[in-house]
């Protein structure tokens, strides 16, 4: 427990000491944006989450192997997120949207924010996927699941669908203040719980940090600050599961993110009674 504490509170503390030294930044005004509402925020949020939950994560992580893939995860996710934060609201890049409307730039010659942010992000959780199957935790299920090479590198790759996957379904959800935030705390609440959980508990603390300036719309995730948020989402569930448990996981993220091209995500909370009600939990009301 003492291990849970120290990882979130130190998480909370980097969070908001890296918020406080962007906002001083005389350049901080570029990072300013409007939202759905109109209302002038900051994306100065997302680095400073990326920040505070990847060195809370560190921390907390069981071992040095898994501490590198948090590194990995959560600072590569944090920084491709921010470039396309910056460089995807310029003109040219704000007509590409989704995965097909990136691949399809590439295929016109154009790589776009977008794309680097994807690329990032996936080769990321590949690496840190990697990194876990050096933990000894996670030697030690492979051992008892008696699992040769090609098994091994199969649940490498599910490892890195996860953490991708997680990150994207986090991006996906941060349409509205504190919904990733949110997101993040009932998916990673449960996994504060057995070995590692000081990881989760060190990422959860610097989000619950950063919660109260999200929701009363002085700052924004952005894609960075909900890239690194889900990625080391993505590398707790990792750590946790093995090759089942990862299959299951990737099975569920992929089929929300098919859902999220068809269905928008706000309409079907705001539809639903009890998720539309959380949703606006806490947050600044319209006026």
């Amino acid at each position: 427990m003492a291990s849970r504490v120290k990882s979130a509170g130190l998480g909370a503390l980097a969070a908001r000491a890296a918020l406080a030294w962007i906002r001083r930044d005389p350049r901080a005004g570029e990072l300013d944006r409007t939202n759905f509402h109109g209302r002038t925020v900051s994306l100065a949020g997302g680095p400073a989450l990326a920040a505070g939950a990847t060195l809370g994560a560190a921390v907390g992580a069981p071992s040095a192997a898994a501490a590198l893939a948090v590194l990995t995860a959560g600072a590569t996710g944090g920084a491709v997120g921010f470039y396309d934060d910056v460089v995807g609201s310029r003109p040219e890049q704000k007509s590409t949207k989704g995965f097909r409307g990136h691949l399809g730039a590439l295929r016109e010659g154009r790589v776009t924010s977008g794309l680097v942010k994807i690329a990032g992000v996936g080769a990321a959780g590949l690496c840190a996927a990697a990194l876990l199957a050096r933990d000894p935790g996670v030697r030690a299920h492979q051992a008892r699941q008696q699992a040769g090479a090609v098994r091994r590198a199969a649940d490498v790759l599910l490892g890195a669908g996860v953490i991708a996957g997680t990150a994207n379904l986090l991006n996906l959800l941060d349409l509205r203040p504190g919904r990733a935030s949110k997101a993040a705390m009932i998916i990673g609440t449960p996994m504060v719980v057995g070995r590692g959980g000081a990881l989760t508990a060190g990422t959860l603390g610097a989000s619950a940090a950063l919660l109260p300036a999200d929701l009363d719309e002085e700052i924004m995730l952005g894609d960075s600050g909900a890239n690194a948020l889900g990625a080391l989402l993505g590398v707790a569930l990792a750590a946790k599961t093995g090759p089942t448990g990862r299959a299951l996981a990737l099975v569920v993220l992929a089929g929300l993110t098919a859902a999220s091209e068809k269905v928008s995500f706000t309409k079907v909370i705001q539809d639903t009674p009890g998720l539309r009600e959380l949703d606006a939990l806490g947050r600044r009301p319209t006026s």
